[in-house]
C-alpha cells in the first residue's frame, strides 16, 4: 500500500511545477498559428523586430546585474549564439508563412532527432539501432506529412522548417560546446542572444527587406496586436521565465519531456483553431513523427 501511495503523492506534488511547463509547450505549439495569422512574406522582418522589441527591454531591466557581470568572452559567445538564433527565427517565420501551422510544428520537432545524431557525429559515438530506427520513422513521417492528396515534392515552407530544425540543432550544439560562455547565467545569456537577433532583424529590415516595423505596426488592428503580444509576452517572456523557474524545482529531463509535447499542441491549434486539414497521408505522417520523436527521445536517453 505505501509503495503505491508514495509515487502517487509525489506525482500530485509535481503538478504545480509540471503544469506551467506544459502550458509553455501549449503556447509554443500555438505560436506557429499566431505567427502565420499576423505575418506575410513582406512583414516577416517587421513582425520579428516588433516581437522582440517588446520582450528584450524587459529582460534587460530584470537581468541588468547579470549583464554587467558578463566577461568579454561571454558577450562574444552569446553574440555568436544570437546570430544562430536569429537565423532560426528567420527560417521558422518565413517557413510558417508558406506552410501550415500543423506542418511547421511537426517538422520542427525533428530537432529532437537531429540533435543526438549530430552529437554522435561530433563525439564519434554510434547511436543505438533503436534510435536510428526512430529517426528513420520520423523522417518518413515528415515525407508523408508534406503530401496533400498524393505524393508530391515538399513545399518551400516545409523545406524552410526542415532547415530551421537543423539550425536549432546547431544552436544546441554550440551552446554545449562554446567555451567562452562557461559560467554565464541563463538570463543574461538569453538576453544577449535575443538582443543580437533583434539587431539582425532591424538591420535587414532597414536594408529594405520588406515592410518597415513602424509602418507594419501602424497597419495592425486589434487582432494583429493581440497575436503580436501573445508571441512576445507568452511565447517569449513567460516561456523563458517558466523554464528557468521549473528547472530549479524538477529535473531537466522532466522539463524536456513536457516541452516535447509542443508538436502535438501545434497540430491541435492548426486543426481546431486554424481549420487546417491534413488528409490521409498527413494524418499518418503526423502520427509517425510523434511516435518517432517520442521513441527517439527515449532511445537517446
Amino acid at each position: 500500500m505505501s509503495s503505491i501511495a508514495l509515487p502517487r503523492a509525489a506525482a500530485r506534488r509535481s503538478w504545480p511545477t509540471d503544469l506551467p511547463v506544459l502550458l509553455v509547450a501549449v503556447v509554443w505549439g500555438a505560436s506557429y498559428l499566431a505567427a502565420k495569422d499576423i505575418t506575410t512574406a513582406r512583414t516577416v522582418l517587421a513582425v520579428l523586430v516588433l516581437r522582440f522589441a517588446v520582450a528584450v527591454p524587459v529582460l534587460v531591466v530584470v537581468g541588468r546585474r547579470g549583464l554587467a557581470a558578463l566577461t568579454a568572452a561571454q558577450w562574444r559567445g552569446a553574440g555568436l549564439l544570437g546570430l544562430i538564433l536569429g537565423g532560426i527565427f528567420l527560417l521558422e517565420t518565413y517557413g510558417v508563412v508558406q506552410t501550415s501551422a500543423t506542418n511547421a510544428g511537426l517538422i520542427i520537432s525533428l530537432t529532437m532527432i537531429f540533435t543526438p545524431l549530430a552529437e554522435a557525429a561530433v563525439t564519434r559515438v554510434r547511436p543505438s539501432r533503436a534510435f536510428l530506427a526512430a529517426a528513420g520513422l520520423s523522417v518518413l513521417g515528415v515525407l508523408l506529412l508534406t503530401q496533400n492528396g498524393g505524393l508530391s515534392r515538399p513545399g518551400a515552407g516545409d523545406l524552410l522548417m526542415l532547415l530551421a530544425a537543423l539550425a536549432r540543432t546547431l544552436h544546441v550544439l554550440a551552446m554545449a560546446r562554446l567555451k567562452g560562455i562557461g559560467g554565464a547565467a541563463a538570463l543574461p545569456l538569453t538576453t544577449v542572444q535575443l538582443g543580437t537577433a533583434v539587431l539582425v532583424f532591424a538591420v535587414l529590415a532597414a536594408a529594405g527587406g520588406g515592410a518597415g516595423p513602424w509602418r507594419t505596426a501602424a497597419s495592425f488592428g486589434a487582432r494583429e496586436w493581440a497575436g503580436l503580444l501573445f508571441l512576445a509576452l507568452c511565447c517569449t517572456l513567460f516561456a523563458f521565465f517558466v523554464q528557468m523557474w521549473a528547472v530549479r524545482r524538477t529535473s531537466p529531463s522532466r522539463v524536456s519531456l513536457l516541452l516535447g509535447t509542443e508538436p502535438l499542441w501545434a497540430a491541435t491549434a492548426g486543426i481546431v483553431l486554424g481549420g487546417e486539414r491534413l488528409g490521409a497521408w498527413g494524418l499518418v505522417g503526423g502520427a509517425l513523427v510523434l511516435v518517432g520523436t517520442a521513441w527517439g527521445r527515449g532511445a537517446a536517453r
